[in-house]
């Protein structure tokens, strides 16, 4: 029995199915619960007053939700007509847009009936469309969700006469994947559009944390960071991962091991992206995906597709996730999330292909020399021999032995197997043990690469250069400098035949090669070449060397402080801790030297304060193994400090034992000075014998420094005719270091002093100090003073020269320049120190007395002994002349 439908009720053969569905492109998206209110686009949509408006990004980034939501608000002020094209339009455009008009309320003239909208439409027809929409009392929002489904460019022309002759009546509002073909330039240098890009639509950390919210996932802020980073902000990325983390209470520890392959994210992907794709853009994309960025000459080598350009240009048009790395930039990647589920379908799909795409990539980058790219696409292949040709005939060793296993190029090496056993892989094996501080290993390598090799390299230069820049760098960590000096001239010719453009392309080669002869020329005590070679390294200013010339520069610093150019040295140490302080260095790679040259200066010039500051940040940097250069200077400096505030016994015990503790492992001209040291604090402590034992036991007797300090050793021990003897060949010597020169006459003036020949006395004082003065070397005088400074009463030229020695140690704008300030004829002992600071702080003698448990009277005779070394007949006096020469 059938039943009987009511007579107004049609039938279903009755009900125009085109209708219905059309009726169905025109509702406006309902609010889902998780939609993320986004105030600062809202806000610009708002305000906006241009009548065209494009909001355009790849699938899921929100634009219709965020149009939709601006939507809500506006049809208070205008009528919205929303149409979704989708999958295109079910009638002809003109038909669904007419209709669309309909729907929203306009009473639209049946003169625009569906029959005379068909497609093509003619002219009449559109400019009937503006009459109507000109003669409306309200104005109307018209939005195309979906404009990216519409064939062909016609209905973007008629659409635009339509807007262009009826703004501001109209609003157009076109959503899409990718930009309409509208000339929208046009509009935008006549400020008459709005637009809203992939960049505008990305998530903020605030945006994403509401939505996460809904989801009830909280994360922190560095976790938070870390998804934003992965997603890039994109809105459905955030949400499937917020889905994947709902009800997880371990949120925090699980959002980075959520890659794009996972199964609703690759969903996604599949069916918003990869389904709308021919088979041979898919295809395209897999292989490609080996790549984290890429050109289309590129894509082009790795696929072996003629036509690569012309798919990633369709691809980052269609904003499917194929994207520049910056504006206007020839150079594309893929977003993250889309990257990680292509390279997880490759490697499920088709693993095979992997090595020979990975080769492809390697070959094209070592041919354009871009070495990192390179070795990271022959390791990913498996190809170790070809990595390390490449780093080697790409003349990389150097940067791969200076930035070590935490560069790039160390970090792709990590499982470097240890049975490779061509000569490129085992001078990288080699380079690589270097960095791990395994010089047994390292030589072993080295010893394979000879077997590999057991001839000449020939006209390999790169190979050549490699070599020998191993065997130096080996030997310098050895300290075995004959060795690297016999790499001398086998240095230089390797040098001269390679490439220009190589070396200017890896500085650091040269800048190692000459660090390492420089070192080996300052151990053997060839301090003269030394310096010219660390000059040649230093002079380098490119930053891949940055750190062996940092070396370089404070080698050369204490070279050149203990040759008595203070000003120079000063300048190279400083510019030493200002490259180590520029480029943030490690702290087993800061300025430890530097600061020794610095208090090596500060103290010449004795400033015992500022060698201090310097000496206690050197002390805070120094590591155990510092290098035995570092370790000997700072003891000598230190030495001399304690000796100017009357330490002598414990600046003589430090020398000892960093005697024993570098042994000869200190450059020799440094261990010389430093027996010298000693041998000087034992005459101040009236060891005059020990001091000869210690001179005579010099292991390079007769250098000009042993026999200035035989001399004093001679004059202190009552032989001063043998002392005068032995100083005659040296006061008439050309090309001694200063400090030497000096020293050399304040022996003599001491030596005639007390033989009672005061002119020979004051003429001897008057050459050391016209040698100190250009430097401002006061500490060679202070130290011999107290028994020269009567030579001062009857000789107005030297009281002159005396002064202007010291203006200089008070900051005088240049040498020569006369001051009569304070004058520190004896230094202070350390008691003397003591009571002073006492003294400072206005302490009566009974207090100081009880904090130093000694006698009054002891006190009092400190006080005696303190004004007649600073000059002073009160105590207020006293201290400020022990102010104003900075001892307290």
């Amino acid at each position: 029995m059938r039943a009987e439908l009511p007579a107004n009720v049609p039938t279903t053969d009755e009900i125009d199915l085109d209708e219905l569905l059309l009726r169905s492109k025109f509702d406006v998206p309902d609010r889902p619960p998780f939609v993320v209110t986004r105030p600062r686009l809202l806000d610009r949509l708002r305000h906006s007053l241009a009548p065209l408006t494009m909001v355009v990004g790849p699938p899921g980034s929100g634009k219709t939700q965020l149009v939709a939501s601006w939507v809500a608000d506006a049809t208070a002020t205008r009528t919205v007509a929303w149409i979704n094209l989708e999958d295109g339009p079910p009638l002809p455009f003109w038909t669904v847009v007419v209709e669309a008009l309909r729907h929203a309320g306009l009473q639209m003239s049946s003169s625009l009936g569906p029959s005379t909208a068909r497609a093509p439409v003619d002219r009449s027809f559109l400019v009937r469309l503006v009459a109507e929409l000109n003669r409306l009392d309200t104005p109307v929002m018209l939005v195309l969700d979906g404009v990216s489904d519409l064939d062909g460019a016609e209905w973007a022309t008629e659409l635009e006469f339509v807007l262009r002759h009826t703004a501001p009546v109209l609003r157009l509002t076109l959503i899409g994947r990718w930009d309409p073909p509208l000339p929208t330039h046009r509009y935008r240098l006549a400020g008459r559009l709005l637009e809203i890009r992939s960049a505008d639509l990305a998530f903020t950390a605030d945006e994403a944390t509401k939505l996460l919210g809904q989801h009830g996932v909280q994360l922190s802020p560095a976790k938070l960071t870390s998804l934003l980073e992965h997603t890039e902000g994109w809105a459905a990325g955030l949400r499937l991962f917020a889905m994947a983390l709902q009800g997880r209470p371990d949120a925090d520890s699980v959002v980075d091991t959520i890659t794009g392959n996972e199964a609703t994210i690759a969903e996604y992907f599949f069916d918003e992206v990869l389904r709308t794709l021919p088979a041979e853009v898919r295809s395209f994309l897999l292989e490609i995906s080996v790549l984290d960025t890429f050109t289309a000459e590129l894509a082009e080598a790795v696929t072996g597709r003629a036509e690569a350009r012309s798919i990633i240009a369709d691809l980052e048009r269609r904003n499917a996730f194929v994207q520049p790395v910056a504006e206007f930039s020839a150079v594309y990647r893929f977003h993250r999330l889309f990257a990680e589920l292509l390279g997880a379908q490759l490697l499920c799909a088709a693993p095979e292909r992997l090595r020979a795409l990975h080769r492809r990539a390697a070959e094209w980058f070592a041919e354009r020399g871009q070495t990192v790219d390179a070795v990271g696409h022959a390791v990913k292949a498996g190809d170790w021999d070809t990595a390390a040709a490449v780093i080697v005939d790409h003349y990389a060793i150097g940067r791969l032995v200076l930035d070590g296993r935490a560069g790039l190029l160390g970090r792709l090496l990590e499982h470097l197997p240890a049975d490779r056993d061509t000569p490129r892989t085992a001078l990288v094996a080699a380079a690589l043990a270097l960095c791990d501080g395994s010089a047994e290993e390292c030589a072993q390598h080295l010893r394979r690469f000879q077997q590999a090799v057991p001839g000449p390299a020939g006209d390999d230069s790169a190979v050549v250069l490699s070599e020998l820049l191993l065997r130096v760098m080996l030997a310098d960590a050895h300290g075995t400098a004959e060795q690297v000096l016999s790499c001398c001239s086998a240095v230089e010719q390797a040098l001269t035949e390679t490439p220009p453009e190589q070396l200017a392309r890896h500085p650091e080669l040269a800048v190692l090669l000459m660090a390492g002869i420089g070192r080996a020329q300052s151990r053997s005590g060839a301090i003269d070449a030394a310096a010219v070679t660390f000059t040649r390294a230093a002079a380098d200013t490119d930053p891949c060397s940055r750190y062996p010339r940092i070396r370089c520069l404070e080698h050369l610093a204490v070279i050149e402080a203990y040759r008595g150019r203070l000003g120079h040295a000063g300048r190279l140490a400083e510019q030493a801790v200002g490259l180590a302080d520029g480029c943030g260095t490690e702290p087993d790679r800061s300025s430890v030297t530097a600061h020794v040259a610095l208090a090596w200066v500060a103290m010449e010039r004795y400033d015992v304060d500022e060698a201090g500051r310097h000496l206690r940040i050197a002390d805070q940097r120094r590591r155990p193994d510092t290098d035995p250069l570092t370790t000997a200077a700072y003891a000598l400096v230190k030495s001399r400090r304690l000796q100017a505030r009357g330490e002598l016994r414990g600046a003589a015990k430090l020398l000892e034992d960093t005697d024993h503790q570098v042994g000869g492992r200190a450059p020799r001209w440094l261990a010389h000075e430093i027996i010298l040291a000693r041998a000087r604090l034992m005459i101040a402590m009236g060891l005059a014998g020990e001091a000869l034992e210690v001179i005579e036991g010099l292991p390079t007797p007769g250098l000009p420094g042993g026999a200035v300090m035989h001399a004093a050793a001679l004059a202190s021990a009552g032989h001063r005719d043998r002392a005068r003897e032995v100083l005659g060949p040296v006061l008439g010597a050309v090309g001694i270091p200063s400090p030497v020169v000096i020293e050399a006459w304040l022996v003599m003036a001491t030596v005639t002093a007390h033989d009672g020949e005061p002119e020979k006395a004051r003429e001897a004082l008057g050459h050391a100090l016209r040698h100190a003065i250009p430097e401002a070397q006061r500490r060679a005088v202070h130290q011999v003073w107290a028994q020269l400074r009567r030579l001062l009463r009857d000789d107005d030229e030297l009281a002159e020269q005396h002064r202007v020695l010291q203006g200089i140690a008070r900051g005088a704008d240049r040498p020569g320049a006369a001051d009569t300030g304070p004058v520190l004829v004896e230094p202070l002992s350390r008691r003397e120190m003591e009571v002073l600071e006492g003294i400072a702080a206005m302490l009566p003698t009974e207090e100081i007395a009880a904090r130093l448990f000694v006698s009054i009277n002891t006190v009092k005779t400190h006080v005696r002994s303190i004004l007649r070394k600073l000059s002073a007949s009160r105590r207020n006096e006293a201290v400020r002349r022990a102010r104003a020469l900075g001892l307290i």
